[in-house]
């Protein structure tokens, strides 16, 4: 079988680069975006309106489908949701299947429950996590220490919500993971050789 690893994080807590330097030091596979971009080419979904479901809720604010079409879906969100999900389980099940990889959000520690993948969750303080959000904001983003700090609530809250409706699991909780990272105020690469050490 597979080495399977999958991380959950906390927005801004550097959980992304991690896992994309952890794939890197172990030589195993990475799927992030890659997951949504086939998601969208399987369903003729437009990406913009994949990402929207994916960790978020339902939003009509972009065509449904790519090409000229721009109808409203014939479905209702409930079940655009659900088939987007579905599309995302059998990705992510066939992204395990094909070799060692990271696979980062998205549900993939209980999608491939099965599998018995190591299982990581990724957090910061709120110092840290704003810090790290305005080092990789672009120039012209202009959002106050209050703004900033609501719209990273904003999103943990919505992945919680999406995490806790696909899995009947509290969105964090430490007895669903194997390793609990605490990345305030730590530089991630420089952790990232002891965790691979760790896990090889």
């Amino acid at each position: 079988m597979n080495r399977i690893i999958t991380i959950g994080r906390e927005f801004g807590s550097g959980g992304r680069e991690l896992g994309r330097r952890l794939s890197e030091e172990l030589g195993f596979a990475y799927y992030d975006q890659e997951i949504i971009s086939e998601i969208a080419r399987r369903t003729e979904m437009s990406e913009q309106y994949v990402q929207s479901i994916v960790e978020h809720q339902p939003s009509f604010a972009f065509p449904i489908h790519i090409g000229r079409s721009f109808y409203p879906a014939p479905t209702p969100v409930f079940d655009q949701s659900m088939t987007v999900y579905q599309e995302q389980a059998r990705i992510i099940t066939e992204m395990a299947q094909k070799s060692d990889c990271v696979i980062v959000g998205r549900c993939g520690d209980y999608i491939l429950r099965d599998y018995q993948p190591f299982r990581m969750f990724v957090y910061a303080d709120m110092e840290s996590k704003m810090k790290r959000c305005r080092a990789k904001a672009p120039e012209e983003e202009k959002m106050t220490d209050r703004e900033l700090k609501q719209h990273i609530l904003g999103i943990d809250k919505k992945r919680a919500r999406y995490y806790e409706f696909y899995t009947g699991h509290k969105w964090g909780d430490k007895l669903n993971f194997d390793l609990c990272i605490n990345t305030s105020r730590t530089v991630i690469k420089e952790i990232v050789p002891a965790v691979a050490k760790f896990l090889a």
